[in-house]
Order: C-alpha cells, then sequence, then structure tokens
C-alpha cells in the first residue's frame, strides 16, 4: 500500500478542522477582510488545498470564474440578515466559507 502523499495528509487534517458557523459569528474575520466565499459547485476541501498550497494558478482561475473570492459587502448583509449557516475552513490567514446546502 502507498503512502499517502503530503496532498492526502492535508486533505485529511482539513476536512477534520472543517466546521458550521452562522455568518454573525463571522463577523470579526469580514470586518479585517480575512473571508473567502467558495462557490457551492466546488469542493471546499479542495479549494483550501489550492490556498494552502499556493497554487496560485487554480486560484487565479477560479476568481476570474468568479467561483473563489472576497465575501462582498451585498452578500455579507443578506447572509448576516438569513442566518445564513456555512461550512467554514481556516487557512491561514483565510477563512473560507460556503453556504450550507439545504437538504
Amino acid at each position: 500500500m502507498a503512502e499517502p502523499s503530503d496532498t492526502d495528509i492535508l486533505k485529511a487534517k482539513l476536512n477534520q478542522e472543517t466546521a458550521r458557523a452562522h455568518w454573525a459569528e463571522l463577523q470579526p474575520f469580514f470586518a479585517r477582510g480575512q473571508t473567502v466565499a467558495v462557490a457551492g459547485d466546488l469542493d471546499l476541501i479542495e479549494v483550501a488545498v489550492a490556498f494552502a498550497e499556493d497554487r496560485a494558478e487554480q486560484l487565479q482561475q477560479w476568481r476570474a470564474q468568479g467561483r473563489v473570492d472576497g465575501v462582498r459587502d451585498e452578500q455579507a448583509r443578506a447572509w448576516f440578515e438569513a442566518g445564513q449557516e456555512l461550512w467554514t475552513v481556516v487557512v491561514m490567514p483565510w477563512v473560507l466559507v460556503q453556504p450550507v446546502r439545504p437538504h
């Protein structure tokens, strides 16, 4: 059996650190410009790995597509008013957030 790669280990670590939080709890990070919105069609852990491994080309592509970007004021306001629950994972100094999908 092959040894797990550094990326596999990182994925497992980030997956364990993923948590649900309401947007109101994340306001201090938003105020410091540290929140990054991840589109619902992307895998939050894959995006976190791209941040952690500084995969600039991939991140730039997602940003250009509008699928990964800093949380904008209007989005923050809408999430706050809706009491939006989000999946979160920290990749210092960033807090990556993705809305929890209703079942």
